[in-house]
């Protein structure tokens, strides 16, 4: 039976193909069965898949069901709480909000609010009656001559490269419109992140992308000529992301461009190799003292850097180099392994790294701990999306928060899992002319300061129904999480919020005590 299946679609074509030719009438069917016999035959005869070969034609049905899947799935199977790594209604939300349209919902909550799914905010009995309409956020330490005045959501890391020119344009106009910022992403300050002159965070990777030497290391004068940029507000240093912590990247020379390269500083189509480690430093020492440098180099703005939190003894080893030296960053960005828009081997993605919200705690505690935090602001960014989501962080420790993919969605983005593979269907994440012929910029930079703009308005929502004058007053004791189906405690309970200088006064109270005891100034490494 096997062997008659496999011959039985070239009989058939080929049957039909003299059929065609015989009756006259016919002829017009040689177009269609002509061009199906030869696939039909090709695929007999090749030798490369074993499917087509023992099923000609039948077989390419599973590929295109592979090209399909991604859409069937997210329009007629998943339910409106099911898809990952956004759901349906998550989705719905952010293009309600970059669209203007109505962004309510009826009938109330579809969560199971007796399942550990449902996490809640504490509302007042008093509500606040007059806050301000918006908040700005101050991102600069004692060192920081020139200090800036950030929005409570900007636009996290994606590269041109990653992303293409029209969707760059269209988030860093966007930025420009709601007066947010826009990280740059490792891959450099691109021409299409100069057009509109919204503010930029420029994102240092390990390989120097932008003031990089011809051996792929730091060059000071370089980095001057673009950080003293007025557009350029701060300098982010990039230790490791959510979606590939730990590991570097290359990037194909067939993809290195004139206009790729021109931005990077690398050679045209030649392949581009980011180390996994940076080059400059070694040391948590080593990595406060380029901090300063690049303070230094750009005339007083603030450095900070970013990092999916791995090993925890690591934090608290860059924590007593602070203490040591005396030298701080001007903010800290906590990435999770929720993952983000970058591509990344699935074991790394699955498996390493450690989620936003311990993270974000992790950070939180080590600078509380050490009566570091009056200096340093912590930024969020894992897949934010919302108010709700906003306002939960702040109360974890965060001081404002950075989105990716949520603003890849308010320019257009369906999620059909093609950013790796230059084929993204709406021009996002792709390099390719004609598919991103159809991302107007200007339509969809109204869209980027739209969703940003109704985001925060949700934000100052909860604020008001809360009580508070502002969302930095959230605290861990005004939010709750379940336990199990019948207990929910408050978030103070659930995970452990070290006091003000408690690592300094007294270590070995608290939950840090062993991570501490084997952090060193001078190395990454444990010490007995």
């Amino acid at each position: 039976m096997t062997l008659a299946l496999r011959y039985v679609v070239p009989l058939l074509l080929a049957g039909a193909v003299l059929v065609c030719a015989i009756f006259g009438f016919l002829h017009w069917g040689l177009w269609i069965t002509v061009p199906l016999l030869i696939v039909a035959l090709w695929d007999f005869f090749q030798p490369r898949h074993t499917l087509r070969r023992n099923y000609p034609l039948i077989a390419r049905v599973r590929w295109l069901s592979e090209d399909l899947r991604p859409y069937v799935r997210a329009y007629f199977v998943e339910g409106d709480l099911e898809g990952r790594p956004y759901s349906h209604d998550e989705r719905a939300l952010i293009y309600a909000r970059a669209k203007n349209e109505l962004d309510t919902h009826p009938m109330g909550t579809e969560l199971d609010v007796y399942s550990d799914e449902y996490r809640w905010l504490g509302h007042s009995i008093a509500p606040t009656a007059h806050i301000p309409e918006s908040w700005r956020l101050r991102i600069g330490g004692p060192g920081c001559k020139h200090p800036y005045s950030s929005a409570l959501l900007n636009i996290s890391a994606m590269s041109f490269g990653s992303l293409s020119g029209r969707a760059i344009e269209a988030l860093n106009k966007g930025a420009r419109i709601g007066n947010f910022a826009h990280d740059t992403g490792e891959g450099s300050i691109s021409p299409y992140h100069r057009t509109y002159g919204g503010d930029l965070i420029w994102e240092l990777g390990s390989a120097y992308f932008g003031c990089r030497d011809d051996n792929g290391r730091f060059d000071p004068v370089r980095f001057a000529e673009q950080a003293q940029s007025d557009q350029v507000k701060m300098i982010e240093i990039k230790l490791s992301q959510g979606a590939k912590p730990g590991h570097g990247g290359m990037l194909p020379g067939a993809k290195v461009t004139p206009e790729i390269a021109a931005t990077r500083g690398v050679p045209v189509g030649r392949d581009v190799i980011s180390p996994a480690a940076h080059p400059e430093f070694s040391t948590p020492i080593e990595l406060l003292e380029f901090v300063a440098r690049l303070r230094e180099l750009s005339q007083g703005k603030p450095v900070g850097m970013k990092l999916c939190v791995g090993q925890p003894h690591e934090i608290l080893a860059v924590t007593k180099a602070m203490l040591k030296t005396g030298i701080k960053p001007d903010f800290i960005v906590v990435d999770g392994a929720e993952g983000g828009t970058g591509a990344a081997p699935l074991e790394l993605t699955n498996s390493v790294g450690m989620p936003l919200r311990e993270g974000l705690i992790w950070i939180r505690n080590a600078l509380v701990g050490a009566s570091l935090k009056q200096d340093i602001r912590i930024g969020a960014s894992g897949k934010v999306y919302s108010g709700a989501g906003m306002a939960e962080l702040l109360g974890y420790g965060a001081d404002w928060c950075n989105a990716a993919r949520a603003f890849m969605f308010a320019l257009g983005c369906v999620q059909s899992m093609q950013c790796h593979t230059d084929r993204c269907p709406t021009g996002v994440a792709t390099q390719v002319p004609w598919r991103q012929r159809g991302l107007v910029v200007e339509d969809k930079a109204e869209r980027v300061a739209n969703f940003q703009r109704h985001t925060l308005n949700a934000l100052r929502e909860i604020v008001v129904a809360m009580g508070l004058e502002n969302p930095w007053q959230i605290a861990p004791m005004d939010m709750r999480e379940r336990v199990n189906s019948a207990r929910a405690d408050p978030v103070d309970r659930v995970y452990a919020f070290v006091e003000e200088g408690a690592l300094i006064a007294d270590p070995e109270s608290t939950p840090l005590a062993r991570q501490w005891a084997v952090a060193s100034a001078e190395t990454f490494r444990r010490v007995a």
